[in-house]
């Protein structure tokens, strides 16, 4: 399940409803990512705001959980990207894995979370003290990202 939207959510509820109903699912492993108040450099941030394409984005985090349900063996992924202006604090993003075993679920959750941050489109501005300041693709989180891509056949992007 995918959901980009604008309103928070309530990570228990939604770890409860997606781990009910199937006996199949041996592991859940989540990631709940909040909004810091502080920059890379230190610099505190008030508040976050998260720009979209609609329609595009869906697309794009539908393909990321393709390929992650391609990889791995999953009874289920959730994925909750929230946008607008968020507060330090905030919860901004859910990404949650289900499988028959452990390591299919921890190593798929880490994947989606690094072609998350990599690959969906989303922008964002951090605002501080100093003024608002666009958030620049950093070259770790390629990094982090890129290694992902070693398991793919030749030739395959992965979306």
């Amino acid at each position: 399940m995918i959901r980009v939207q604008a309103e928070d959510f309530d990570p228990g509820a939604e770890i409860a409803r997606f781990s009910s109903g199937s006996g199949r699912m041996g592991g859940v492993c989540m990631f709940l990512g909040l909004v810091r108040d502080y920059m890379g450099n230190g610099t505190g941030v008030s508040a976050m705001t998260l720009e979209h394409y609609p329609g595009m984005t869906e697309k794009q985090l539908a393909a990321i959980e393709a390929e992650a349900r391609r990889r791995w063996p999953l009874e289920d992924a959730l994925i909750i990207h929230r946008h607008g202006r968020l507060e330090a604090g905030d919860r901004i993003v859910l990404v949650a894995t289900a499988s028959a075993h452990r390591e299919a679920a921890f190593q798929s959750c880490h994947f989606l979370m690094d072609w998350l941050k990599t690959k969906a489109p989303f922008w964002k501005i951090e605002h501080t003290s100093q003024g608002d300041v666009w958030v620049a693709a950093k070259e770790a989180d390629d990094a982090q990202a890129a290694r992902w891509d070693l398991d793919l056949p030749a030739g395959e992007s992965g979306c």
